[in-house]
């Protein structure tokens, strides 16, 4: 049986909202992803930040099964990510998602990647995220229920402080 949108959102209202932040399950560092300096390659830090997303994109209610019922999914338009501590094969991770804004049509998100048994911080990654009506292949707004769910982990974010390096910029210092 097809799960309708209005069952799909009452699963949602009875689905608790995800911890602030969103905490990804521990992942560890495959080794064909280590590069020939003997570190993390950077687009793996890119893999291991979208599985997170993906993981809370489950908790929003916007994950393969929106796109398969709903035709609808997210695309990521831009992201910003600082690399600030080597990680190396053995590793474990973890990451945490922020929710910083959102609109009818997208999403602002902050992922730190931190070493999951030492807590140190690997690496973070600041992205906007577009909605969109997949049969279009158009940037569309959120349905009700799910802008609902998103505007509600919004406002549980916005309670915490926002991480450090939020809105950085790549540029030159001026001299």
């Amino acid at each position: 049986m097809m799960t309708t949108a209005a069952t799909a959102g009452e699963n949602l209202k009875n689905m608790p909202l995800p911890p602030v932040p969103f905490l990804s399950s521990v992942m560890q560092i495959e080794p064909q992803w280590i590069d020939y300096n003997g570190h993390l390659n950077m687009a793996y830090y890119n893999v291991m930040m979208d599985r997170a997303i993906d993981e809370m994109w489950l908790q929003l209610g916007i994950g393969p099964a929106y796109m398969k019922e709903r035709h609808c999914s997210t695309f990521t338009a831009e992201a910003h990510v600082r690399y600030i501590r080597e990680i190396h094969l053995g590793d474990p991770v973890q990451i945490s998602v922020y929710l910083l804004g959102t609109d009818e049509k997208r999403l602002h998100t902050f992922e730190e990647l931190r070493h999951a048994m030492e807590g140190w911080l690997s690496a973070t990654s600041e992205n906007m995220t577009l909605h969109m009506d997949m049969k279009a292949r158009k940037v569309a707004p959120f349905p009700p229920d799910i802008r609902a769910r998103i505007d509600a982990v919004v406002a549980s974010h916005a309670a915490v402080p926002r991480p450090e390096g939020t809105g950085r910029k790549v540029a030159m210092p001026q001299k």
